[in-house]
């Protein structure tokens, strides 16, 4: 193991070697040596490092047995920019940052910087743990790189391999697949006129029985959706937000107004003063990753911020090295308690910013030369002691008060922001509350002494803390992600991102951003790659039940009709939600609102992450119950893929396509693009293209005949068709549109190509794909993307990307919501909410200690099948306070059982100073039952288990049923749905 540490550690040398080297090397002599025998190194100075890629020596020369080229890393949901150097074996010598990319980078290289500049030793880029040493997973043992059909029983682990022709004609035809009983084929599946149920025909076809899992966005989620999915016409895909950071997506699409597109926003962390972090851990949690961390640096150092971090355990993001920083231990699960008590004091001391709160439309927004403005002193018509609808006036406009005389919100600058009182309109007399009214009357609901028993945080902590907040003006962040992945998350995020509304920072410079978006791809300046004849606009309720009222339902409206109360449903429904991955599996099962026929899951993992699957293993490995066909693309057999039926091999890393964009942490545009650089060694199609996702929907696309695919399955604007039969046409395509964006890029030319490394692998598709402008698509492949400038970024105070939409304090979407189970209608603005199961119990979290987990700033879900990443850090704890520990008599090292009231954990104790008493914490990212972590059989033949990436522990085991909900769903938000992993009660016992 040292010896192999030591060969790593002299692999990182530096690759550029410049002249003042040179003069050392005769004096250094044989001073290094590697081998545990004194063997003399190769070199002197580099040890057994490989040769480096450039000389600078007697001018800038390339060393031919290297090549350089550009990708995207995909050991995090960031999706950095990188460079590979790749030897003339096609083997990775080593990985480094992109200077182009503006999240490897600080400052990043101007776009137009000549490609041989960029190489320079005085330009820097940087990669993480992950991102340096991950790519060993392109050759792992576990990788699957055939298609398998499963042999025996799912979750076996028990395949056999099959022809890519088999593969197809199986999955498309169907049939008795495998000696169990007859099995539909996707042909038959994609019924797009027979009701599933005539009955509920709001369901809509046949065709909704087929369901997509797809993994975070990582470059080619638009592509399954819009080339696949709606070609197919099922409505029924969901990405892996439910049980990642949903919670925090719905309560920030809450406050941004915008239940549709869910809009996220982040701090500008370069530029804030005062930065506020709860329930997530900048540079270890959230996203960019790596970005935060340097930009936090920088303004820390730099810029005299300021920030606190309010979670259960002391991260990277705090250290006594670490000047303006503070940790504030939070009990696990109480965010709400803490942010409703700073909004009570920030309202009480009146220190928001009212000139701000009092702007009442766009139109005085732009008068008063503001950058955002609030609904806070729109009114809010109450009716029985609920509120509920604001008013408008006949021309749909929000009514205000202004010094106590109604008028319509787009006829005065500034209005009453505190309102509740009997008003006269058109004849009738009405109870009226301003959004600003309802918010003060939450806050007000609670004294600063019960909310601090709450989160267990001092009443003065509270009163500092909000105090600060407001002390810097605009220039105030506030972030959050996956801690509020509890019960109440969706209120905790809405009550956190309200902090802001406060002091007004959005759109400010320092304040909170929406990001500076990306430039045209799919659809842009030449073609619009979601444009295609056949194509089909899906219809019907999800499987998850998501975007859907139980209002709009036939079962609703049959209880009206027979004079029934219409509560409870039969389970819980959620219009406000985007996607609920978690509970199709159950839902399937339950057959409500209706059973799938067959699942396809790409590189998702729900078994592993989701909070409590191990209730869901049952029925996923039963092909009678959640679905008679599951069709798995992956390239490992993963935790969930090992109950399919089928795996299709997808490319990995350096293999494949992919447009990225980073999150509104960054303010100016970009796009990273990820192409092949690296020979997939998967099984290859007719038409000579590896297996991976792109070209097994291609393909079949083709076998059933679907709009999009085949001879004219690419249009361009001008209506000329282009075949569409390998992935390659569809995203040098979307490369174009990106290098004819806003007035085009420069055209590359003969020398900077062939530098670049890519001339001999792309030059000819290029020139394919677009005579006319191959070469400005080439400018933009071998920079690995298109960025912008810096100075893009801002205009003046403001930035220089708004978000345009008026800012909830009072929803009025939220308070239409009733629970299908409860029938309770739920408070439009933030408001404390008891943690709770779904029919409304409470969930008891004063008793027990209370597990959460964190992100880990080396492991994550994509890294298992990497054992390099081992050497940096091995395994994983269970983590507890001392003095905790010492009241149950449990030492550092001891082994422990960590016990919910529906699962447990057992593992190694690691003591911290670091963590809540009343928590019990788990680094997410270890204890692996998939990817190589347990044995597993190809044609006979074993393949043997690597016990390291068993190593460790997973919270998830400990995740609790709601079986209020419907048999077999796990813990959840009660608004949103989202999988509750966070503050589960259990207790510890040593074994």
């Amino acid at each position: 193991m040292q010896k192999n540490r030591r060969k790593f550690l002299l692999s990182g040398a530096v690759a550029l070697t410049t002249a003042s080297t040179y003069g050392y090397k005769d004096m250094l002599g044989s001073a290094i040596t590697l081998k545990d025998n004194g063997e003399k190194a190769k070199d002197s100075i580099y040890g057994d490092s490989h040769e480096v890629e450039f000389l600078l020596k007697d001018g800038f020369k390339v060393n031919g047995k290297f090549k350089v080229l550009p990708s995207v890393c995909n050991g995090c949901t960031t999706h950095c920019g990188v460079r590979v150097k790749i030897d003339e074996d096609n083997n990775i010598a080593r990985v480094f940052g992109n200077p182009y990319s503006l999240l490897s980078s600080n400052p990043w290289l101007d776009f137009n910087t000549p490609l041989k500049d960029s190489f320079l030793p005085s330009v820097s880029s940087s990669m993480c743990a992950r991102g340096n040493i991950i790519f060993d997973k392109l050759n792992d043992t576990a990788r699957v790189t055939k298609p398998l059909k499963r042999v025996g029983k799912r979750g076996e682990n028990k395949w056999k391999e099959i022809t890519p022709r088999e593969l197809i004609d199986e999955i498309v035809n169907g049939g008795n697949l495998f000696g169990e009983g007859y099995v539909k084929g996707l042909k038959e599946i994609r019924d797009l006129s027979t009701l599933i149920d005539k009955e509920n025909p709001e369901f809509g076809a046949m065709v909704n029985k087929l369901c997509i899992f797809g993994t975070a966005d990582e470059g080619r989620q638009k592509y399954i959706q819009q080339r696949f999915m709606q070609s197919f016409g099922t409505v029924n895909f969901m990405g892996h937000t439910a049980i990642c950071g949903l919670s925090m997506r719905a309560g920030e699409a809450c406050y941004l107004n915008d239940f549709n597109s869910y809009p996220h926003l982040k701090p500008d962390f370069e530029n804030c003063k005062f930065l506020l972090n709860i329930a997530t851990a900048p540079a270890q949690a959230g996203n960019p990753f790596k970005r935060q961390a340097k930009l936090l640096a920088h303004a820390r150092s730099e810029n005299n911020c300021k920030y606190v971090t309010v979670t259960p355990n002391l991260t990277n993001a705090d250290a006594y090295a670490v000047p303006n920083s503070k940790w504030l231990p939070i009990k696990p699960g109480t965010d709400l308690a803490l942010v409703m008590a700073m909004l009570r004091v920030i309202i009480e001391e009146k220190r928001y910013l009212k000139q701000y709160l009092q702007i009442p439309s766009q139109k005085a927004q732009n008068e008063l030369n503001e950058a955002s403005h609030t609904n806070a002193t729109h009114l809010i018509v109450v009716k029985d002691g609920k509120n509920g609808e604001f008013l408008r006036d006949e021309n749909g406009d929000f009514m205000v008060l202004i010094d106590g005389e109604l008028s319509s919100s787009k006829d005065v600058l500034q209005a009453d922001l505190e309102v509740d009182k009997q008003i006269i309109y058109k004849g009738k007399m009405l109870h009226v509350k301003s959004s600003f009214s309802v918010l003060k009357e939450n806050a007000y609901e609670f004294s600063l002494e019960e909310y601090s028993k709450i989160c267990e945080i001092c009443k003065e902590d509270i009163i500092n803390l909000a105090r600060e907040f407001t002390s810097y003006g605009r220039s105030v962040g506030v972030d959050c992600h996956g801690g509020t992945m509890h019960t109440t998350g969706f209120y905790t995020t809405y009550a956190i991102m309200m902090l802001g509304a406060m002091v007004g920072n959005l759109n400010y410079k320092g304040g909170m951003s929406f990001g500076g978006g990306r430039f045209s791809d799919f659809n842009g300046e030449k073609y619009n790659l979601f444009a295609y004849d056949k194509k089909i606009k899906p219809k019907g309720v999800r499987l998850d039940k998501a975007k859907f009222a139980y209002e709009q339902t036939s079962e609703y409206r049959r209880k009206i009709e027979n004079n029934q109360n219409p509560y409870p449903a039969k389970s819980m429904w959620y219009p406000l939600s985007n996607a609920i991955d978690c509970d199709v599996l159950s839902n399937s099962t339950n057959a409500y609102p209706y059973k799938m026929d067959c699942l396809i899951s790409w590189c998702a993992n729900l078994v592993y992450g989701q909070s409590g699957s191990e209730h869901i293993k049952e029925i996923l490995s039963d092909p009678t119950k959640a679905t008679p066909l599951f069709i798995a693309i992956d390239p490992f057999i993963n935790e969930t893929s090992m109950y399919a039926d089928y795996i299709v091999p997808d490319s990995v890393m350096y293999e494949t396509w992919g447009i990225v964009a980073p999150w509104a942490a960054s303010q100016t545009k970009a796009n990273h693009l990820r192409f092949p650089i690296l020979p997939s060694p998967n099984a290859k199609f007719e038409n000579g293209e590896p297996i991976c996702m792109d070209s097994f929907v291609i393909e079949v696309g083709k076998a059933l005949n679907l709009g999009g695919f085949g001879k004219n399955g690419i249009k361009d604007k001008d209506g000329n068709g282009y075949f569409f039969d390998k992935p390659s046409d569809f995203y040098l395509r979307a490369f174009e549109n990106i290098a004819l964006a806003d007035g085009g890029v420069k055209d590359i030319s003969d020398e900077e190509f062939k530098l670049s490394g890519l001339e001999e692998m792309y030059k000819r598709r290029l020139v394919e794909i677009s005579p006319k402008n191959w070469r400005k698509i080439a400018y933009v492949m071998v920079r690995g993307g298109r960025f912008d400038e810096y100075k893009n970024s801002y205009n003046g105070k403001f930035l220089k990307r708004k978000y345009q939409k008026i800012i909830a304090i009072y929803n009025e979407d939220l308070a239409k919501f009733k629970h299908a189970l409860t029938a309770e209608s739920f408070s439009g603005s933030p408001k404390y909410y008891k943690p709770r199961f779904s029919d409304a119990t409470e969930l008891n979290l004063n008793d027990e200690l209370l597990a959460f987990s964190y992100k880990s700033n080396v492991f994550s879900s994509p890294t298992a099948a990497s054992d390099s990443l081992k050497r940096v850090k091995y395994t994983i704890y269970i983590e507890l306070n001392p003095t905790t520990a010492k009241k149950l008599d449990i030492k550092n090292g001891d082994y422990v059982k960590v016990s919910s009231q529906d699962g447990f954990i057992k593992g190694y104790v690691r003591l911290r100073h670091g963590i809540h008493p009343k928590s019990v914490g788990v680094e997410h990212g270890a204890g692996r039952e998939g990817e190589g972590a347990t044995d597993f059989y190809i044609n006979n033949k074993l393949i043997k288990a690597k016990v390291a990436r068993k190593s460790g522990i997973s919270i998830n085991k400990l995740g609790l049923k709601d079986n209020a909900k419907s048999k077999h769903s796990t813990l959840c938000d009660f608004i949103v749905g989202s999988n509750a992993r966070q503050a589960i009660p259990v207790k510890v016992i040593k074994i």
